[in-house]
């Protein structure tokens, strides 16, 4: 069976040189996760072929569809975040060059400058060959339904690619507000999740999806735990809705509008959940390396109690047809 995972990330020296420091406990945190996984994420991340493939190979996994680590090049002002972003998806398209069949691209986009967002999003798909991009999550402090970020959408709903929404830490106001004193819950335990279904749902009052009728979003981790809270919020929302003169319903613009991954959420009582609320044809397997072990999600995906015919779905079809593979 064809093993397709795509949220698989890379970071680039550019990147590195401007990165700021983690929230507190992050960089501790992420040195006894690559303890507990037995490789050194630092310089995992580094690498774009050799050991990458290596575990890749290790694992049975077919494809991975690459992406630039958060925070991106979301974190940045547009003088930043344009080379920076171009300088990614060219060594990024270098690579899925010299491993063909192996590698293939989501685009970073320089979001701080909406319209070379776009640009640069055309130029990723049509003259590089990239699948979609991926956005990691508000542009410094400001969330992506303000209009003057939609024509990002609407180059991604022409070129009929989807844009993955990736997790950042919260908001600064929200750490502060949230996470002081317990930091070791504001990145992937729990405030990842926190921070990006709420992006997500912003987008999707601000009607985005209605704007944009073919545009496609893609959420990790099981779609960040809005399988499980679907029912309650649109039983709470609806009126709501209605009054900001939306089309759909909220389960309407998740299960139309939204695919899922498995990246980093191992956890079959929730992936049942995220099946049952969205259907098996939006949910696609993914990994997270480095941040999370191939081997660990092959034998996961393997040990899943669905159909032949439904694993198949989740390991490769629902990508290809997604992503045009």
């Amino acid at each position: 069976m064809r093993i397709v995972t795509l949220e698989d990330h890379f970071v680039t020296g550019m990147m590195n040189e401007h990165r700021a420091p983690l929230p507190p406990g992050g960089a501790g945190g992420l040195a006894a996760r690559g303890r507990k996984l037995g490789h050194d994420i630092g310089t995992e991340l580094l690498d774009l072929t050799t050991s990458r493939i290596a575990a890749m190979d290790a694992a049975g996994i077919d494809v991975q569809v690459v992406s630039l680590s958060m925070p991106g090049t979301e974190a940045y002002p547009a003088a930043i975040a344009g080379p920076m972003a171009r300088d990614a998806n060219d060594r990024l398209a270098a690579a899925v060059k010299e491993k063909p069949g192996r590698l293939e691209g989501l685009a970073a986009l320089p979001t701080a400058d909406p319209p070379a967002a776009a640009k640069e999003l055309e130029r990723a798909v049509r003259a590089l060959g990239f699948k979609g991009a991926m956005i990691n999550g508000r542009c410094q402090t400001e969330y992506l339904d303000d209009k003057k970020f939609w024509p990002i959408f609407e180059a991604a709903n022409a070129l009929k690619v989807p844009i993955y929404l990736h997790p950042r830490e919260p908001h600064p106001d929200v750490m502060q507000a949230y996470f002081k004193g317990y930091e070791e819950l504001a990145l992937p335990a729990w405030g990842f999740a926190l921070e990006t279904c709420t992006h997500f749902l912003r987008l999707m009052m601000a009607g985005v999806f209605d704007a944009f009728p073919d545009f496609k979003l893609i959420l990790g981790h099981l779609g960040e735990g809005l399988p499980f809270w679907l029912g309650r919020l649109e039983d709470h929302v609806e009126g709501a809705m209605r009054e900001r003169g939306l089309k759909k319903n909220s389960t309407q613009y998740l299960r139309e509008h939204v695919v899922v991954t498995t990246s980093g959420n191992f956890y079959t009582p929730a992936f049942l959940c995220t099946v049952m609320a969205v259907g098996v044809d939006n949910v696609l397997f993914s990994v997270d390396w480095p941040f999370e072990s191939n081997k660990i999600g092959r034998a996961w995906l393997e040990s899943l109690p669905i159909s032949d015919s439904d694993k198949a779905k989740l390991a490769h079809g629902n990508a290809e047809r997604i992503l045009r593979l």
